[in-house]
């Protein structure tokens, strides 16, 4: 179904800030919400919330989304989160998937750093949501994770958060120093040796071990960063294409040649190759499954309706915030937990668009053979400033190299019989 453009303005009642019509005309000037809905196009619930728990980090990464990039709203925020406000959150999701009749919810607890916070308070909001869906909606089962730098990973904080149900992801550039010169504290030293030792510490701890997410770098051998990672015995790797757009174009560029998807299929032929399968890579796995028609619900790659709110210290409700990659304030949606609920933030323009699927692609991705499959890439690599969302994503080059190298590598291992471990 096509969805609802406005030649004209918004009613005032959907309208949003001046900033977001600026930046991104699509959606926030052009897609007309209530048209979108009275033509049927149904909102899907939010089924995973992220509570930004602390907002303040140790580190001082020099690529980081929140800090470093061109959303700055992180420095008027409270540095944690209130019990209040985590209290408040809980009714707030609880509401929502009563309202729904939600069979799960997913918990991510993010920061900054959220392990800034006591060993004692960790588990609190979790625990929060947890009693309020006990009274609101008992069928609603919860999955709790946090993720973390792995810096300040203790046995104390491990034991808190495993006595909770909270699985741990860490974030690393690779498991060599060397691959992680741009993770440095506020005085410029490196934070890898810490990183190290939690990381050491929570392989231990395998129920409580979530896996480890790694932004690709492209000065780094890419073989040397997976096998080094494999040090730390991961039960699955997140590789991440770096927050750019097209008006702030990657670290090494894609107007020439493909790097990005040279450097992981390096990976991951290495991967695919092995003979015992050693951890999961989720970017493979999740184009396996969509080459294969399986619905993989996943945000960066695929036609699946995003369904992921987040939280803010002060209890702002915000979109994705990966977003604060594009320009300042393009997570905000103006609602706060005491003045709206999850319901409302569904009809915000922002967050419509993004469960629109295939029409909220541009052209040229619509009348893509993959388009099934990469879905226009991941949301915030399809901004252009003046412009907005709706262009192919910065990475569509590398994207259509990786997904047809993949196919092909299916296909033989189909026609041949023998499939990787």
């Amino acid at each position: 179904m096509t969805p609802a453009i406005t030649s004209g303005p918004v009613p005032p009642a959907h309208r949003t800030s001046d900033r977001h019509a600026r930046h991104a005309p699509w959606p926030y000037a052009l897609l007309d919400v209530p048209a979108l809905r009275a033509a049927g196009h149904r909102a899907w619930p939010i089924r995973q919330f992220v509570l930004k728990t602390h907002s303040r980090c140790n580190l001082a990464c020099t690529y980081c989304y929140v800090y470093e990039m061109a959303d700055q709203s992180w420095r008027t925020r409270p540095a944690a989160m209130s019990p209040a406000t985590a209290l408040r959150a809980a009714e707030r999701i609880a509401e929502h998937a009563a309202a729904h009749e939600l069979p799960r919810v997913d918990l991510v607890l993010h920061g900054g750093e959220p392990l800034l916070a006591a060993p004692a308070e960790l588990a609190a909001p979790v625990e929060a949501v947890r009693a309020a869906l006990a009274r609101r909606a008992p069928r609603t089962r919860v999955t709790a994770s946090i993720q973390t730098n792995g810096t300040l990973l203790t046995r104390g904080r491990l034991a808190a958060l495993a006595a909770a149900g909270i699985r741990v992801g860490v974030s690393l550039d690779g498991g060599l120093a060397a691959h992680n010169a741009r993770r440095v504290d506020h005085a410029g030293r490196p934070g890898f040796g810490a990183a190290a030792r939690g990381l050491r510490l929570l392989a231990r701890h395998p129920a409580s071990y979530a896996g480890v997410l790694c932004v690709v770098d492209l000065a780094q051998d890419p073989v040397e960063t997976y096998e080094s990672l494999l040090a730390f015995a991961p039960p699955s790797v997140g590789l991440l294409l770096p927050l750019a757009n097209w008006s702030n174009p990657p670290p090494g560029g894609t107007a020439h040649g493909t790097p990005y998807a040279d450097w992981l299929l390096a990976v991951f032929e290495r991967w695919w190759h092995d003979g015992v399968r050693r951890t999961r890579i989720r970017l493979f796995e999740e184009v396996i499954a969509l080459l294969l028609g399986l619905p993989e619900a996943t945000e960066t790659l695929g036609l699946a309706p995003a369904t992921t709110a987040v939280v803010e210290t002060d209890g702002a409700i915000e979109q994705a915030d990966s977003l604060k990659s594009a320009y300042e304030g393009a997570a905000a949606t103006g609602m706060t937990l005491d003045t709206h609920s999850f319901d409302e933030l569904l009809d915000h323009p922002g967050f419509a668009a993004r469960q629109l699927g295939r029409d909220a692609l541009a052209a040229d991705c619509r009348a893509c053979d993959l388009v099934e499959v990469c879905g226009g890439g991941h949301y915030p690599h399809r901004y252009r400033a003046g412009e907005g969302f709706r262009r192919p994503s910065v990475y569509c080059a590398d994207l259509q190299a990786v997904i047809r190298h993949i196919a092909g590598a299916l296909h033989t291992a189909a026609t041949t019989g023998r499939a990787a471990s």
